[in-house]
């Protein structure tokens, strides 16, 4: 197999053609509704991923914000393109080792999914030509491009599409290696080493969504796929190695398609609604009284070849029903998992014999009010079929949260892409790159050693540490003074483990002034370290302070002569133990202790106050 990585990071800038600010909103101003259709590209082709999503026909409403203004929504033209962020992009070029354009020329890329209210995301070129060290390997650079971002979609329903004005138009930088990666773990640590030198511009927005990669992945006999807005890093290796078994199970599925010199044949679908009448509970029980069709597609040569084979989740009757699902329908049904879905043989058997098949064939079913739309997707089905007795369809695909995916729309390409009318070439003098070049970030192999060197951490934590959202803050809170060990343990341990907020799901991501607070409580003696944990769960359940947190968990106003009565009143009622072990009777007793203890206070404090107390009782009954 080989792979490549397009890495989309989203800028703390400002957007890129107006001066709205790049924070999302959930304030609605007011509500924009909107067709869109395709344009013919810079040589007047129609692309076919816009071709595609045209045809859909949906209709696409956009709610205005305070974060947005009259440019988001195509009413007004550009403004002139972000300097911070073209900047940021040059610093980028720098690191990457790559060679800066000496003209920057916006181009308009032809979308019309909805995600943008234009039908085209604005994108330009900034450099090319870098290269990247990742574990001992090179990996080629092959462009780092400057872009807009899309809209934020907030909800889907029949033939509607709703999209939020605020995300539209956040400055991306893209980063696009070669097909020069060999396997999802390697993937996964060139994206690592990416995202580690765009947080070193100090210039980039922070949490989910903020990042995405775009994985293209091929095996030998296939075709390229591109795996659409991963978002999770540690995800990446599942969605490539996954993508990889499935290229190999469909090759497999080709090879025994052209033994059995199976077909696709060129027919209309067939009707077989009637001997689908008082069909039992499932997909066809509106068929059956009469309120939808039920069409069918023989697949000569196909039978056994739609269901998974064994050892893998992976089949060609999903890829199927994939494109049964692009245009409307909620799937498919095919022979391999018949009979069921209320279909018992009798039926089976009669559609089979409608259908003039023999042993060997299968067929799939869908279903839908409008007959219209269930021939297109079987007219979708079959062109997929055919595409399966070749192999691999190059596709774009959309990644599942189970670390599967699912087709989304035909591969773009050049056909999408023509000049920005509305903004002027930009020139990139020598003097403005030679300013970037002397005012370099710090690279990520650099600040590795600096943190190991200055703070004396293991090398796993500090590679920890670089490599996530926690280094910023790290060198903000051990710049404070707090101790980085303690400080490390917060950030990789203690905050990524806080259960997400619900319903939203978004992560918990306190301010720095809170964690400072946080860690200063601590040192104050406030309470222990290991209560850490329900605190942050406190603040993150919507305690409204530390002090209502602390409160909230029973951690607050335990102090030292607090502790003192407690360790007494433990040993004292331990008087017979204390009297035959004396010291050695610690252990039993220090569990009962932190039992009650929970955190208020540091381990070692309570271990010291149960020695004193326990000697000072054996002393006291010895006499």
């Amino acid at each position: 197999m080989k792979a490549g990585l397009e890495v989309h990071q989203q800028l703390a800038t400002g957007k890129l053609f107006c001066d709205c600010p790049t924070e999302l909103s959930e304030e609605v101003l007011g509500v924009v509704s909107r067709r869109l259709r395709p344009a013919g590209g810079e040589e007047r082709t129609v692309d076919a991923a816009a071709a595609f999503q045209a045809s859909r026909g949906l209709l696409y409403r956009y709610e205005v914000v305070p974060t947005s203004c009259l440019v988001e929504l195509d009413e007004e033209p550009p403004h002139p393109l972000n300097e911070a962020a073209l900047d940021t992009a040059l610093s980028l070029s720098a690191l990457l080792h790559a060679r800066p354009v000496d003209e920057i020329q916006v181009m308009r890329k032809i979308v019309v999914d909805g995600s943008n209210t234009s039908g085209f995301q604005r994108t330009a070129l900034i450099a090319s030509g870098g290269q990247l060290d990742v574990g001992g390997r090179t990996v080629s650079i092959l462009s780092i491009c400057l872009e807009e971002d899309a809209a934020r979609k907030v909800r889907e329903a029949d033939g509607e599409v709703v999209y939020r004005l605020d995300r539209l138009g956040i400055p991306l930088i893209e980063i696009a290696t070669g097909p020069e990666i060999t396997s999802g773990e390697e993937a996964r640590a060139v994206a690592q080493e990416i995202g580690a030198l765009l947080r070193a511009t100090r210039r980039v927005r922070r949490g989910i969504g903020t990042i995405r990669e775009d994985l293209n992945v091929s095996t030998e006999g296939g075709q390229r796929i591109e795996i659409k807005g991963v978002q999770e890093l540690r995800k990446i290796q599942e969605y490539v190695d996954g993508e990889v078994a499935r290229q190999k199970t469909l090759l497999a599925v080709r090879d025994e398609l052209g033994r059995r010199r199976a077909h696709v044949p060129e027919r209309e679908p067939v009707d077989v609604t009637p001997l689908c009448e008082h069909a039992g509970p499932g997909p066809f029980a509106e068929a059956s009284r009469g309120h939808a069709v039920v069409l069918a597609l023989p697949l000569p040569g196909f039978a056994g070849l739609l269901r998974s084979p064994p050892g893998t989740e992976e089949r060609l009757g999903r890829e199927l029903a994939d494109q049964a699902r692009s245009v409307g329908l909620r799937g498919l049904v095919h022979s391999d998992e018949l009979p069921a879905y209320g279909l018992d043989d009798d039926r089976v058997r009669s559609i089979r014999q409608r259908l003039e098949l023999r042993e060997g064939d299968a067929f799939v079913l869908v279903t839908d009010r409008s007959h219209e739309r269930a021939s297109h997707a079987l007219r979708r089905v079959a062109a997929r079929a055919r595409e399966a007795l070749d192999g691999i369809a190059g596709e774009t695909r959309d990644p599942l949260p189970d670390g599967r995916t699912r087709y989304s729309r035909p591969l773009p390409g050049r056909d999408r892409m023509y000049p920005e009318t509305d903004i002027p070439p930009i020139p990139i003098p020598e003097e403005r790159l030679r300013r970037i070049r002397e005012n370099l970030p710090e690279r990520p192999e650099a600040l590795r050693s600096r943190l190991e060197r200055e703070h004396g951490l293991d090398a796993e934590v500090v590679r920890q540490i670089v490599y996530s959202d926690a280094e910023e803050p790290f060198q903000e809170l051990t710049g404070r003074g707090h101790p980085a060990p303690l400080v490390a343990r917060l950030l990789i341990h203690d905050l990524p483990a806080v259960p997400a907020a619900e319903p939203a799901g978004s992560p918990f991501a306190p301010t720095v002034e809170t964690l400072d607070a946080l860690l200063t409580a601590v040192e104050g003696g406030r309470f222990a370290k290991e209560g850490i944990p329900r605190v942050l769960a406190a603040l993150a359940g919507g305690a409204g302070s530390l002090d209502a947190a602390l409160e909230q968990v029973g951690l607050s106003g335990f102090g030292k002569p607090d502790l003192d009565r407690l360790v007494d009143r433990v040993v004292r009622s331990n008087d017979d133990l204390v009297r035959r072990k004396g010291i050695e009777c610690f252990s039993a007793l220090m569990g009962d202790v932190m039992k009650e203890v929970r955190g208020r206070r540091d381990g070692q404090e309570v271990a010291e106050a149960l020695r004193r107390a326990i000697a000072r009782r054996a002393a006291e009954l010895g006499s």
